[in-house]
């Protein structure tokens, strides 16, 4: 059996009792969350969140990227989100390689060289990564700037979040 099939399997037992088809649409918290797609992430969980109270938009690195944009741009104007969180991790894989080596390394092992993706966003510090993706979501003219956009970094090994400081608050601070 496939893991795919398990999961099939594993979604018949849980619509037996499925009671969640009353939710609304627009998440009840008013908050929409970016997230590293990393499976060590349980961001309802950690977040004490229950399904329906945030979006939870989710990409390799929590990289504000132009669908993440979309979706962030989409959940604010048309689903009534008030807030934007950032996270990234502690043990990222996204730390561990260089863009160009990878274009490089699955141009040779596939003979294929495509457009897209254009970018993977490998970056070297955990910090100035989420620094960057809360200033790109801030700095976009469809995003108001009453909107708080906060970032963390989640901590693997504690379960802890730390809130990353943006930078002229640390040389305020």
């Amino acid at each position: 059996m496939s893991v795919t099939d398990e999961v099939l399997r594993a979604d018949e037992a849980y619509a037996r009792n499925f009671d969640l088809g009353h939710l609304a649409m627009p998440p009840a918290r008013k908050l929409a969350i970016l997230a590293c797609m990393d499976a060590r992430l349980t961001v309802e969980q950690f977040c004490g969140l229950k399904t329906g109270e945030a979006h939870i938009i989710r990409n390799a690195g929590g990289i504000a990227t132009e669908d993440a944009l979309r979706s962030l741009i989409i959940s604010h104007h048309l689903l009534g989100t008030q807030e934007f969180i950032v996270i990234n991790h502690t043990d990222c894989g996204m730390l561990t390689f260089k863009d160009e080596a990878l274009r490089q390394q699955l141009e040779e092992k596939t003979g294929a060289r495509p457009t897209v993706p254009s970018h993977f966003h490998a970056f070297n510090n955990l910090e100035e990564n989420v620094r960057t993706q809360v200033e790109r979501i801030k700095s976009h003219p469809w995003v108001p700037r009453h909107i708080p956009v906060r970032g963390f970094v989640y901590d693997v090994k504690t379960g802890r979040l730390h809130e990353v400081v943006e930078e002229a608050a640390r040389k305020v601070g």
